[in-house]
């Protein structure tokens, strides 16, 4: 897995540890909308504000019928923690060997993922892609709605 994939892409599969004791794998989610968010850490003030901002929208992105999942490099006890700590009702997956960031071209240059949205259309193709290159700022859940809606 290595490379950067992009709209009209078919998203890369991938298969993770996740927050309450589940694997996820992106294709057992064929037939509805994903949205893969990659995130740089677990409890770090833009993260959490991200995070709890998508977790405060689930009721929007779930009335489309799409899912939330969330990625970083932490490991599970990190991501359980945070889960917690804020209630997010979304899965944390730990992309510990940054795998799945490398297919998808997020890892950034400290070895983290940088900031980065994917909405995955029903057939398992890319449709919505934002990529940060630096910066604090992240997507709004109104953005993502709104590209939910046009699929």
């Amino acid at each position: 897995m290595s490379g950067a994939v992009g709209i009209g892409d078919v998203a890369p599969d991938f298969s993770l540890p996740a927050t309450g004791g589940e694997v996820i794998t992106l294709s057992s989610f064929v037939g509805r909308p994903v949205v893969v968010v990659f995130y740089p850490g677990d409890d770090s003030p833009v993260c959490t504000k991200q995070l709890n901002s998508y977790n405060d929208g689930l009721n929007e992105f779930e009335s489309l019928d799409a899912q939330v999942l969330a990625i970083s490099s932490q490991g599970l006890v990190s991501h359980e923690a945070f889960a917690q700590k804020y209630g997010l009702k979304f899965p944390l997956l730990a992309d510990s060997e940054k795998d799945v960031a490398k297919a998808y071209g997020v890892l950034g240059p400290l070895g983290f993922p940088r900031r980065s949205v994917f909405i995955v259309d029903r057939e398992g193709v890319i449709r919505y892609a934002h990529r940060a290159v630096a910066g604090l700022s992240y997507r709004p859940v109104s953005e993502l709605v709104d590209a939910l809606n046009q699929l």
